[in-house]
């Protein structure tokens, strides 16, 4: 037996055939990310608060651990990562909203057509789930403008499908490992908090993604 944190799963809702063909897609534009011929990343957002997400450890007898009870405002992370562990990251606090959204893919397509990743005719395909703020109206419309005018591919997963989007391997890895939220007793603190374990990744923290 080892003790660990139980997950939660959708798996029993999903079409396994749909799943299974998005996989062997996803693998085979892995590939082509590999050899420089598109440009790979996977998009989500996920909130954060001083609250901590697992309420259970290992502790001695008759030795209680106490984590601080603080006020539980959140920060929303807004994110884009790749394999190589590059990564745009953009922090909200309050509602994420469609706009909000297109904002960042706004940037993000903007960074894309500047940088490194621009190389010749390579496209980016970008990676996101079935959320609502996802599939909305005004979202879906720019889509094909970025396709045409920064050469930007929103590919959507499968629904209930979130372990083929690596950086849910992220948010896990910051909220349950890297984030020190024992030593942050106010909202500053942990805003500042945050932004070092995101601004650190790649240097300080990495991800062996397959």
């Amino acid at each position: 037996m080892v003790y660990k944190r139980v997950r939660k799963s959708c798996q029993h809702k999903r079409d396994q055939e749909s799943f299974e063909q998005y996989h062997q897609a996803l693998k085979n534009a892995q590939e082509a990310d590999t050899k420089g011929l598109i440009n790979l990343f996977y998009f989500d957002e996920s909130s954060f608060s001083q609250q901590p997400g697992v309420p259970y450890a290992w502790q001695q007898k008759g030795v209680r651990l106490r984590i601080p009870s603080v006020n539980n405002q959140r920060i929303n992370v807004l994110g884009f990562v790749n394999r190589d562990n590059d990564l745009f990251y953009y922090p909200v606090l309050g509602s994420v909203t469609g706009d909000e959204v297109i904002r960042v893919f706004e940037d993000f397509a903007e960074q894309m057509q500047d940088s490194k990743y621009s190389t010749g005719d390579r496209y980016t395909l970008v990676v996101v789930d079935n959320a609502s703020i996802h599939t909305c109206k005004k979202f879906r419309e720019k889509r094909d403008d970025w396709l045409i005018e920064k050469k930007l591919i929103v590919r959507y997963l499968p629904t209930y499908s979130p372990e083929l989007n690596l950086i849910e391997i992220l948010w896990d890895k910051v909220k349950y490992e890297w984030l020190n939220i024992m030593k942050v007793m106010d909202f500053d603190e942990f805003q500042k908090e945050l932004k070092r374990v995101f601004d650190m990744f790649g240097q300080e923290y990495m991800i062996s993604f397959v």
